[in-house]
């Protein structure tokens, strides 16, 4: 068979593995774009992906005779260096899940056999003259080409993320380090890998903290804060004389995704409801009884606020008989019993927490490419916070719970949002006006309700709330406004 013909072969099913590599690992599951800890592997990713991108569109359609062979040559030693630095620095950085382990071994077998076909190619090729000679190979050409333009986007889309993961470490460097009581205490942060959770574990650790992460998968936690916390998958891997001082629950499934049909609901429901009741059945049985149980809530819990009602809802405001509302409700009913062990309580009823990770990257995508706009009306109340906001409010009620009488009242609920509410086309005019770009594009809320049903409520009808509760207690917020949040966060 011709040995060419293979290689290129081989090398469209690489482009194939490529591809899901990086659509399934990189992008879904592993989420590398928002991870602090993998610039330097999508640095070298980059790289890789314009070496590839060189390959595949240059061997698509041409033969490379006389120096261009010497070059192929010296391009094929970069890519097998860059490929055995790319393992060592995922060794070093994340452990890798049992798939992706499977689909690099198979890419790094494949590569290196259209390699070695393309190899025992040089000596003709060496020996013609220095030319790049047309050779047309049909679709597989066509394909070829198709694969080395989108594996040069992947490129670009890994040297940006690596560029702003630097940026963002700078920026949050920047901001003053968080105090979360002078004592050493033991915390138990659950949901610590999360958007949220991973900020709160870097900043207990730097504070001095002993932590805890209850996670599903506790050798990548432990990869992720560098051995520095323990981690456990259950809460019966702690045994009830264990010490613990404070809990900090952030687990739960992203509310935001397939249509809640009676599955997803229930699932929700677990994630939530299921978890912090293993939480309080440990508390139950401890010898040592935490202090202070901080539970992550929503604001959801308000309910929804239908377009032209401009009430303020402040911690008093009454909860509706929906099913976002209602997985709230049930969700800080089970976290306020820890209260009957003398316990104090502390709900989190958490609005749109914006930073460079969770929901902002892909909001403000449309508005990086110039087509933002009103989401429907537009007029749905959005009530938002900083990341850093979240994390010295939660060191703000760590503060002052060790000063209130141990006696007084157990259980408090606090709305983690920003003084300043703003409607839903104002957010995205203040956001566009902060990255100056138009905003002159809507989109439709049919579409949403058509996909999404009932949860196409989050996105196009909203709640006014105010950190009433938090303001009295004596936070200060450090972004006050969007737009300085924003221009922390760009």
């Amino acid at each position: 068979m011709n040995t060419h013909l293979l290689a290129l072969q081989l090398m469209a099913a690489q482009g194939i593995l490529g591809a899901f590599d990086t659509l399934y690992h990189h992008e879904l599951t592993e989420a590398l774009p928002q991870r602090n800890t993998a610039r330097k592997e999508l640095s070298i990713h980059a790289m890789r992906a314009m070496i590839y991108s060189a390959l595949f569109v240059g061997l698509s359609f041409w033969k490379w005779h006389g120096l261009w062979a010497l070059i192929l040559l010296a391009v094929f030693g970069v890519e097998i260096i860059l490929t055995l630095w790319d393992f060592v620095v995922e060794d070093k950085t994340r452990l890798l899940p049992a798939t992706e382990r499977v689909t690099h071994t198979i890419l790094a077998i494949n590569g290196g056999a259209f390699i070695m076909l393309l190899a025992l190619n040089s000596p003709t090729w060496l020996s013609a003259p220095t030319a790049m000679v047309w050779e047309a190979h049909g679709l597989l050409g066509i394909f070829l080409a198709l694969c080395g333009i989108g594996v040069g986007l992947s490129g670009v889309r890994d040297a940006f993320a690596a560029w702003r993961l630097k940026k963002n470490a700078k920026t949050e460097k920047a901001l003053p380090s968080i105090h979360f009581g002078d004592s050493t205490e033991s915390v138990l942060v659950t949901g610590g890998t999360g958007f949220i959770g991973q900020l709160l574990v870097q900043s207990l650790i730097a504070d001095g903290k002993l932590v805890t992460v209850l996670t599903r998968h506790p050798k990548q936690a432990a990869w992720q804060f560098d051995g520095k916390v323990r981690c456990i998958s259950s809460m019966s891997e702690l045994p009830s004389t264990h010490v613990i001082d404070v809990i900090i629950n952030l687990a739960g499934a992203r509310i935001l995704g397939s249509r809640w049909t009676s599955a997803r609901k229930s699932f929700l429901r677990k994630s939530r409801i299921g978890l912090t009741q293993d939480l309080v059945d440990w508390i139950a049985n401890s010898t040592h009884k935490p202090r202070l149980f901080i539970s992550a809530s929503a604001i959801g819990f308000y309910g929804i606020q239908r377009q032209g009602d401009d009430t303020i809802l402040t911690e008093e405001s009454a909860p509706q008989p929906i099913f976002m509302s209602q997985l709230c409700q049930d969700w800080e009913a089970i976290a306020h019993s820890a209260s009957t062990f003398g316990v104090h309580v502390i709900f989190m009823r958490l609005g749109l927490v914006l930073g460079n990770q969770g929901p902002l990257p892909m909001m403000m995508l449309p508005i990086k490419l110039g087509l933002g706009g009103s989401l429907g009306t537009g007029k749905q109340w959005l009530s938002w916070i900083h990341v850093h906001d979240v994390l010295r409010g939660i060191a703000h009620l760590w503060t002052i719970s060790t000063q209130n009488d141990p006696d007084s009242q157990t259980v408090d609920a606090y709305n983690f949002t920003a003084p300043e509410t703003v409607t839903q086309k104002q957010f995205s005019q203040i956001a566009a006006k902060v990255i100056h770009r138009p905003c002159m594009f809507p989109t439709p809320g049919f579409p949403m309700r058509l996909a999404l049903g009932e949860q196409a409520d989050l996105l196009l009808e909203g709640q006014r709330v105010i950190p009433a509760k938090l303001q009295g207690s004596g936070f200060t917020f450090s972004f006050p406004e969007l737009r300085i949040a924003l221009e922390n966060l760009k």
